[in-house]
């Protein structure tokens, strides 16, 4: 018998049209969230506002970044690359992660210096408000990427939501500081908390170092081929099991994942007597229900006789039990008339 592949990308179309919508709206919120930021931080004069410009114009390449790696892992498997392009998505959230990791350190050293040299700050309210405004607007932001991002398996989208997530954040602690340091200067008018300001640069800062290496372990993790998740294995055999005694054994199950992606591949042993009809069928049954339960899964199913020859790896996952064998191996051995 032989070699089955099947792939299904009949519900790629939907799911790539949703994920550019997704990633095009990332890139004009952030866009515009570095313009008000990046002005209200050399307004007032706030290290800890202009930190967050700056991580904003990160977030704003991040999702540049991914608009375009979701574009290409949209397109179809050719001659070069016959898996498809889905890890170009597990690449980008590399390099965005890579882009948080000098955000972050730039931000370190920015406020270090502005710590040892404190300024007084101006107009803090205006700062106050762009950071509620940005909190606001991320929050609904990453809620609807992550949203996406999950329903569709997308690391691009699914970094890039936790950018904003950790903006979320960030913005926030730089809001309770500039608040902080706001309400002081009228019960306190002569007290000086411009240090709060740096102060809370660094916090966002390590913040945004925790989320980097977070975005960096999901990214390799994709790029180095790791299995399906541990349940969609169990899944799997499961699955197999229930048809016994028509599937006699399965073996050798290899799984790997790439974006949305799913690979899987393994042996399926029969009885020798089926038809090639007949073993077909079953494996296009098991491609459909396989299908109807993975997002984007590419099957390679190679179809084997049970002979009578038990070998290891066929053994290690046989349905039959130890008398059953016997007598399949009893049946092969009869002398024929």
């Amino acid at each position: 018998m032989g070699l089955l592949i099947f792939g299904d990308m009949n519900t790629q179309a939907v799911m790539q049209q949703e994920k550019r919508r997704a990633a095009a709206l990332s890139v004009t919120s952030n866009g515009i969230l570095v313009i008000l930021k990046m002005s209200i931080g050399l307004i007032i004069g706030s290290i800890s506002v202009l930190s967050e410009a700056i991580h904003s114009a990160m977030d704003l390449i991040a999702a540049v970044i991914a608009l375009i790696a979701i574009r290409i892992s949209g397109k179809e498997a050719d001659k070069d690359h016959p898996f498809g392009h889905a890890k170009v998505e597990s690449i980008s959230a590399a390099i965005e992660a890579l882009l948080i990791f000098a955000a972050a350190i730039w931000i370190i050293i920015a406020a270090t210096h502005k710590l040892l040299s404190p300024q007084p700050l101006e107009t803090v309210g205006w700062g106050v408000a762009v950071m509620c405004f940005s909190s606001i607007a991320n929050l609904l932001i990453s809620r609807m990427l992550f949203s996406v991002g999950t329903k569709t398996e997308s690391p691009a989208l699914i970094a890039d939501a936790w950018h904003l997530r950790t903006d979320v954040y960030t913005s926030g602690g730089v809001m309770a500081g500039l608040g902080l340091i706001w309400i002081a200067g009228f019960i306190f008018p002569n007290a000086n908390l411009n240090w709060i300001d740096p102060i809370a640069a660094i916090l966002v800062a390590l913040l945004i170092l925790k989320t980097a290496y977070q975005l960096t372990a999901h990214a390799v993790k994709d790029l180095i081929d790791t299995s399906t998740p541990p349940e969609e294995k169990i899944w799997i055999e499961d699955y197999m099991k229930k048809l016994y005694p028509t599937v006699r054994s399965f073996h050798r199950l290899r799984t790997r994942k790439a974006g949305s992606n799913r690979f899987i591949d393994f042996h399926m042993v029969v009885d020798e007597d089926m038809t090639v009809h007949e073993s077909h069928d079953i494996a296009e049954q098991i491609t459909k229900d396989f299908r109807m339960h993975f997002t984007n899964a590419d099957i390679t199913l190679h179809i084997e006789p049970c002979d009578g020859v038990c070998k290891y790896s066929c053994i290690s996952g046989c349905l039959l039990s130890e008398n059953e064998r016997k007598r399949v191996r009893q049946s092969k051995t009869k002398p024929t008339a």
